[in-house]
């Protein structure tokens, strides 16, 4: 039930920071977060925990966590570096999903393609994705694209909310990127999925952009 509930709390810090409604520099102090949320400080402490692994939290002089403030430069390290493993393991993918998989990815591409709400195409494509990385079956690629993800989803998701041609591009991006694998053409493919996490890239720059001061 911790766990659970800190799940829950680290999910709405998240999309708090992410929509830029928690603002950089703000404090997330266990005391007001643990009232806030009706909570014991435990699954607070832990929910902060995983915000300063996300890159979304740091903490000052005291120990104590605030929101991060998040840079372009930053996050573009972070992208670059998940293309390269994505991409490899969706290169891997084309040649190593069985069929069952390949049905899986054309029907969870479909359900993208008639998903209109911001929320649901987020899980939809996160779907996607996992079918990809699992289907290249290489568990080191795939443990060093989690912990990439960890650092770089929650912007990835953001893409959804807060630009609302990013659905229609998404689907463009994925309806290739599925066709290249159906083909089995591991290089087509590789330079696709590079190029979709540079696109995701390029929303969350602007939308870093728009919130500067």
């Amino acid at each position: 039930m911790t766990n659970r509930t800190a799940e829950n709390i680290f999910d709405k810090l998240v999309d708090g920071i992410v929509a830029g409604k928690m603002i950089p520099g703000e404090p997330l102090a266990e005391k007001a977060l643990a009232e806030q949320f009706g909570v014991s400080r435990t699954p607070v402490r832990e929910a902060l925990h995983r915000l300063e692994q996300s890159n979304l939290a740091e903490r000052g002089s005291r120990r104590a966590f605030f929101v991060r403030k998040m840079k372009a430069a930053d996050l573009a390290e972070l992208f670059e570096a998940v293309g390269e493993v994505e991409s490899a393991l969706a290169a891997l993918a084309a040649h190593r999903l069985t069929e069952i998989e390949r049905q899986s990815l054309t029907a969870i591409l479909e359900e993208g393609r008639i998903c209109d709400d911001p929320q649901a195409y987020g899980e939809i494509n996160a779907r996607f994705h996992a079918t990809i990385k699992s289907g290249a079956r290489n568990s080191a690629l795939a443990a060093t694209l989690d912990d990439l993800n960890l650092r770089t989803l929650a912007w990835r998701a953001a893409n959804f909310h807060e630009n609302t041609n990013r659905l229609a591009t998404s689907r463009v991006e994925h309806q290739a990127i599925t066709e290249a694998i159906l083909a089995q053409d591991a290089e087509a493919t590789r330079s696709l999925m590079r190029s979709h996490v540079a696109s995701s890239y390029v929303v969350v720059a602007d939308i870093l952009a728009r919130r500067e001061p």
